[in-house]
């Protein structure tokens, strides 16, 4: 059975002026983490670059009370550039699944320049992956698993999240996937 609740109800636990016992019962928790992230980092052999300067009106993060909103990131290439081509047409799943990759680490330097530490992250909340592909192509979901899979192997349970794949018939300067998430920090 269905549990019913009054607009003014859900209006206040949205506000956040329902006690935390009210809470309770409308949001979930975040899973405890027992996983240090910097260290999964380092025995995974990933590292983290310093991102570029965000420039002109759009930055690559914007927190607002405990979540961090992302930009989209592309696939940026440890040697410099960015991974480009369609995926199904220049570039093989396998390619695809490796810009998701690069993305990824792209994104977690720019979160970790915004938080300091990603242990602080309490949970990945939702992940939109944007695969450049021909328009046959219809893997995205395979596409973007290599993402969510590096980073539930980095945070564990907390790291499992919502998520959006989608093909698009362009991205900008062709890059292969564009990815932006939206993360739950502790203060």
């Amino acid at each position: 059975m269905m549990k019913k609740y009054s607009i003014l109800a859900l209006l206040a636990v949205a506000l956040g002026s329902c006690t935390p016992k009210q809470q309770e019962s409308t949001q979930a928790e975040a899973p405890a983490r027992t996983v240090n992230v910097e260290d999964r980092l380092k025995e995974l052999n990933i590292e983290l670059t310093t991102p570029a300067p965000s420039t002109g009106s759009i930055v690559k993060t914007v927190r607002v009370g405990n979540f961090v909103y992302t930009s989209g990131h592309g696939p940026d290439k440890p040697e410099g550039g960015q991974l480009t081509g369609k995926v199904g047409g220049d570039l093989t799943v396998e390619q695809g699944q490796e810009a998701a990759r690069l993305t990824a680490i792209a994104l977690l330097s720019s979160l970790k320049a915004e938080i300091g530490d990603l242990n602080k992250v309490k949970r990945v909340v939702k992940v939109l992956g944007m695969v450049n592909c021909t328009p046959t192509f219809t893997e995205q979901p395979k596409v973007m698993n290599a993402f969510s899979d590096l980073i539930v192997d980095l945070f564990g349970e907390s790291g499992k999240h919502a998520r959006s794949a989608v093909g698009m018939n362009g991205l900008p300067g062709n890059i292969a996937v564009e990815i932006e998430m939206i993360v739950e920090v502790s203060e």
